[in-house]
């Protein structure tokens, strides 16, 4: 989870006074992905060339086609990677933006003065966050660690609280 999100200079009142980017942990780089998938290549050929000298040639195409799985699977998880949610508090709006795979966007522009965050413990080990106005919720930050989630809920409600404080309930 990223506090922060960089963009350009803003004059002061366009200026957000919140501004998150909620994404999901990966642990492996582009860099690491080169190696690891150098490493299984390698690995793959040299199993493969030494059943085809063996005489078991046909085992040569399943270590390609292991090496092209594994492949795959990490192509869709770097996909996947690509969804982020934005919460930003500015004037008198809370936009939360998720940014899906697929590369669509969803906004929901919801009045800041009467968002409340909700942070349901499920069990020990399960929290749910949610965002609540006029009995709707909208979940958030499905992808972060619980740890994350009430780290997140308690700087979001913090920056809420500090707005309804600077300003008149809306009539």
């Amino acid at each position: 989870m990223s506090e922060t999100a960089p963009h350009t200079p803003q004059t002061a009142e366009h200026r957000p006074e919140f501004d998150a980017v909620l994404t999901a942990n990966r642990s492996l780089g582009p860099r690491g992905f080169l190696i690891l998938m150098a490493i299984i290549s390698v690995v793959s050929f040299a199993a493969g060339l030494y059943f085809t000298a063996l005489g078991a040639w046909p085992v040569f195409g399943f270590f390609g086609l292991d090496a092209l799985l594994i492949y795959g699977a990490f192509k869709l998880n770097y996909r996947a990677a690509r969804q982020h949610e934005r919460v930003t508090l500015m004037g008198t709006e809370l936009v939360v933006s998720e940014m899906l795979a697929s590369g669509r966007v969803r906004t929901a522009r919801l009045p800041a003065y009467w968002v409340r965050v909700g942070l349901e413990e499920l069990s020990q080990e399960r929290a749910r966050l949610v965002l609540r106005i006029y009995g709707n919720e909208y979940p958030l930050g499905r992808h972060l660690t619980d740890d994350e989630k009430r780290s997140f809920a308690e700087a979001l409600s913090h920056a809420l609280a500090a707005f309804r404080n600077s300003r008149p309930a809306p009539v």
